[in-house]
């Protein structure tokens, strides 16, 4: 071989493995969301040239990268979590920390979106969903989700304490702003049991995110719990369902990096793409989840912000999910109301 033929393929082969690692795996729960995101985030990132990506669906299982982290063989470079798992996650040293020099200014972001182990991605709510067709007058509190004389029919809710009890203290007179603080004392906690028992022979339970638009679509409950998200899909399909957004309660999903990705430079790249204002206002056109940088609001026209999470009108009475009520009192309320449903 003559010395320049060598040198070129000496060249190639120094190039391989940085070629190799131009392909990141970018994680996420699938379905809308998944497509609202292959459109804003990963077409856009693609396009710039940065590198490729390799979308894979996931059901949240914490444990697959638990396992990646403790072998040192981590596949996948940037997950998609919810915020009770960017917590336990970063608590467990599973996560890369956050380099927000290159994400952003952290003055953009809602407060709650900025991690030492995450970024904020977008916000979700679980709201009370009715369909307008079957449905002439709107309910548009807790309490007219309890009255079942004024609003006759069955309820929709998650099977779980999750958001239930929250809603029930609602409905019995607690200001959103006081839920935890109530829900944190034993007589809270009897309070909101005791009102869910009101309820409970008009209750129809669902488990999954689907559910809720199908049973209103049915005709099987008169109002239901949703995930507003869910019922953004409905109306794109040209469903006459409604959101009623008081007392709605807010949660994030983050970016993570599971420790010892490989692409980390690539990773926080994508992330910081898919957290800025065009990114963020362009997925929001797509799915009526909020950005999470609020400049990406300005980028939006009434007709978007009228359904997102975030817009000043559906926020002022909103209640943000406490991760960290959640993580120590949770176990306790999940056996109490998987007890209380039995009965």
């Amino acid at each position: 071989m003559t010395l320049k033929p060598l040198m070129m393929a000496v060249a190639a082969a120094v190039c391989l493995p940085a070629l190799a690692q131009s392909q990141l795996t970018v994680v996420n729960f699938g379905g809308a969301n998944g497509a609202a995101q292959k459109k804003a985030y990963i077409e856009t990132f693609e396009k710039a040239g940065t590198g490729k990506i390799l979308p894979v669906e996931y059901n949240g299982e914490q444990a697959k990268i638990k396992a990646m982290v403790e072998t040192k063989k981590v596949t996948w470079d940037v997950v998609e979590v919810e915020s009770p798992d960017v917590n336990r996650g970063c608590d467990e040293g599973l996560f890369e920390k956050i380099d927000w020099s290159k994400v952003g200014s952290k003055a953009d972001f809602q407060p709650a979106a900025v991690h030492e182990c995450g970024v904020g991605t977008f916000v979700w709510s679980t709201v009370m969903a009715y369909n307008a067709d079957k449905l002439k007058t709107a309910p548009t509190t807790w309490g007219d989700f309890w009255d079942t004389k004024k609003f006759t029919g069955k309820r929709g809710m998650r099977k779980g304490a999750r958001y239930n009890v929250e809603f029930a203290l609602m409905a019995d007179g607690v200001k959103t702003a006081d839920v935890y603080k109530v829900l944190a004392t034993k007589d809270g906690a009897d309070r909101a049991f005791k009102k869910l028992t009101e309820l409970k022979a008009n209750i129809q339970f669902w488990e999954a995110g689907a559910q809720p638009p199908q049973f209103l679509v049915a005709g099987d409950v008169v109002m239901t719990t949703a995930f507003n998200g869910r019922i953004d899909a409905a109306q794109r399909e040209g469903k006459n369902l409604q959101i009623t957004w008081t007392g709605g309660i807010y949660d994030l999903d983050y970016w993570v990096m599971p420790k010892g990705t490989p692409n980390k430079d690539l990773a926080l790249k994508f992330i910081a793409l898919a957290s800025s204002p065009d990114a963020q206002a362009e997925y929001a056109r797509n799915i009526s989840y909020g950005p999470t940088n609020n400049k990406a609001l300005a980028k939006l026209d009434a007709k978007v912000l009228k359904l997102l999470p975030t817009s000043p009108a559906n926020s002022k009475d909103a209640l943000q999910f406490n991760t960290h009520f959640w993580a120590d009192q949770g176990e306790a309320l999940e056996k109490r109301f998987a007890a209380w449903a039995a009965q």
